[in-house]
Parts: C-alpha cells; sequence; structure tokens
C-alpha cells in the first residue's frame, strides 16, 4: 500500500528558479512537481519620453569652433576688464620682463640673419641694373612695413605663445583656474589680461629693434662683400622712408601681440585631456597664431598701403 506522500506528490516552491511559467506545474527530474514563482517583466523602456528628441539635443560643436568663438569671448572679457581697471599689475610686470628683455636675443639674431639673406638677394639684382642706391631705400622699406614685425611676431609666438598656452593649459587641466576661482580672484584678471598687455606693449619696441639691427647688418654685409659703401645705404634708406612706414610697423607689431597673446591663452583655458591635451593645446595655439598674424598682416598692408606708392622715385 503507498502512503500518503507517495500517492500525492510534494510541492516544492523554488524562489532560485528562473524559468517562467504561466501557472501550470512541472515536474523535475525525479519526478516531483514545483510550481516556480511566476517573474514580471517590467519594461520601463517603453515608457514615453516626456521631451522629445532633436537634432540638437545629440549635436555638439565642433572643437574648432568652440575655441574660435573662446577667442572672441575673451578678448571682450580682457578688453572690458582693462577699461575698468582690473588689471593684475605684478603679474603684468612680470609677463612684460619675460617677452620683452628676454626675447631680444633670439629677436634681433633673427632679424640680423635675414637682413643679410636679403641683401645678398637685393643686391645681386639690383647691381646689374647699375641701381646700387636704391638697394639701401628696398631695405629698409622691407624692413619697416613687413619684415621686422612679422619676423619678430613668429619668434615671439614660437618662444612666448607657446609658453602662455602650455602653462594655462596645465593650470585648466590641473584645476589651478579653480582654485583660483574659489579664492575669490577672476582667472582672466590673474592670467590672461596681464599677458595681453605685456605682449601688446613689447612687440613694437622689439620690432624697432630689429629694424634697426637688421639694416645694420645688411649695411655691413653690402659693404664687406659687394662694395657698397655704408653711407650709400643709409642715405638710400633715409630718403625711401617716412615716418608712416615706423608707424604702420608699431600699429601692426602691436596687433599681432594680442593675436599670439589671446590665441594662446584662449587654447590654454579650454585645454582638456592632461598632459596629452596640453602638448596638442600647445601646438594648435603656434599654429593658429601663425596663420592669425599672416591673415591681419595682409588685412593691415591692403589698409595702410593703397594705391600707386612713390617712395623710391628719390632714391634713383
Amino acid at each position: 500500500m503507498q502512503t500518503t506522500s507517495q500517492l500525492h506528490p510534494t510541492y516544492y516552491f523554488s524562489s532560485r528558479s528562473s524559468i517562467r511559467s504561466n501557472g501550470r506545474m512541472k515536474l523535475r527530474d525525479d519526478g516531483h512537481a514545483y510550481a516556480p514563482v511566476i517573474e514580471e517583466d517590467i519594461n520601463t523602456n517603453h515608457a514615453p519620453s516626456s521631451e522629445p528628441e532633436t537634432f540638437f539635443s545629440k549635436w555638439s560643436p565642433p572643437k574648432y569652433l568652440w575655441r574660435g568663438l573662446s577667442v572672441l569671448v575673451l578678448a571682450g572679457q580682457v578688453i572690458i576688464r582693462t577699461l575698468k581697471g582690473k588689471v593684475h599689475w605684478r603679474n603684468t610686470l612680470q609677463q612684460l620682463e619675460r617677452v620683452g628683455p628676454k626675447s631680444v636675443g633670439v629677436c634681433l639674431l633673427t632679424s640680423a640673419f635675414v637682413g643679410m639673406a636679403f641683401t645678398i638677394q637685393f643686391v645681386r639684382e639690383f647691381t646689374r641694373l647699375g641701381l646700387n642706391r636704391s638697394v639701401g631705400g628696398v631695405l629698409a622699406l622691407a624692413f619697416s612695413r613687413e619684415l621686422s614685425p612679422v619676423v619678430t611676431s613668429i619668434v615671439v609666438a614660437g618662444r612666448i605663445g607657446s609658453a602662455f598656452a602650455a602653462e594655462l593649459g596645465t593650470m585648466q587641466v590641473s584645476e589651478q583656474t579653480d582654485t583660483l576661482r574659489v579664492l575669490g580672484s577672476n582667472p582672466v584678471d590673474y592670467l590672461v589680461t596681464p599677458r595681453v598687455i605685456a605682449s601688446s606693449l613689447a612687440l613694437p619696441f622689439l620690432t624697432l629693434m630689429c629694424f634697426t639691427v637688421g639694416m645694420a647688418s645688411s649695411a655691413l654685409l653690402a659693404d664687406s662683400v659687394y662694395g657698397i659703401s655704408i653711407n650709400i645705404i643709409l642715405d638710400s634708406a633715409q630718403r625711401a622712408l617716412r615716418s608712416w612706414d615706423i608707424i604702420s610697423a608699431m600699429i601692426k607689431s602691436q596687433v599681432f601681440g594680442m593675436i599670439i597673446s589671446i590665441v594662446s591663452c584662449a587654447w590654454g583655458v579650454t585645454t582638456m585631456g592632461g598632459a596629452k591635451g596640453v602638448g596638442e593645446s600647445t601646438t594648435s595655439a603656434v599654429v593658429i597664431s601663425l596663420v592669425g598674424i599672416f591673415m591681419a598682416d595682409f588685412a593691415l598692408s591692403y589698409c595702410f598701403f593703397q594705391g600707386a606708392g612713390d617712395s623710391l622715385k628719390n632714391c634713383v
């Protein structure tokens, strides 16, 4: 005779079973029936969204676009803060020493060799035409209007602009700029404005010194190698130059200094990605600064020197 436990199957309610059931009994391997717990399928993915997705909700601006806008925003902040007198003058003097006196050597050396290279080309061609007295005037105009401000700005962009971008980029990735905000200091007043003012003030004087050294090296080379007297070179340069030529060079160099400092600082404060991002920002800042220098040089030259020139008519 079978016992009651044998006549009536034992029911096991197991909560560890992962088998879905529709409420019916299932048999195990040992012949006993069990009722698995029914799991409710809760799907929250089908819940209707409160805000419809649009194209602009998933779109993020390209890096070059928002960095370019940051240059304009930073330039506006620098102008406004400077007009309000909120400038950290001690830091400005430190940056002025760094941009000016510490950059004199490399700028003068570069200008001297550029001047001698151009002298070789001008003297060779002008001698064949019998225009030895025009060499000094042509060199003076070339140096004052184009070579001195552009060459000086290129050297400063490579030396100072890269340093600005690297410093501010390192401070940005290490959250030092956030620390300045916590301490109650505006990073624009403490970091950006002093660098812009220092570059704008130092570049014109560096350009004037580079013009002087470039003309001196050209006159020495023409006298020692090609037999054209230094007096002839200097007299021709004096006849060709106008006061506006020197003023335009100073204005150009000041604009170039602002471009270098603002672009480098903007690229620095928008750095992301640690040490790799700092390196990329430094390289990109120098490249963009050089492109900006060449574009501004064309625009300023087109505005300053229009129509037919008559500067060399007194040198022939």
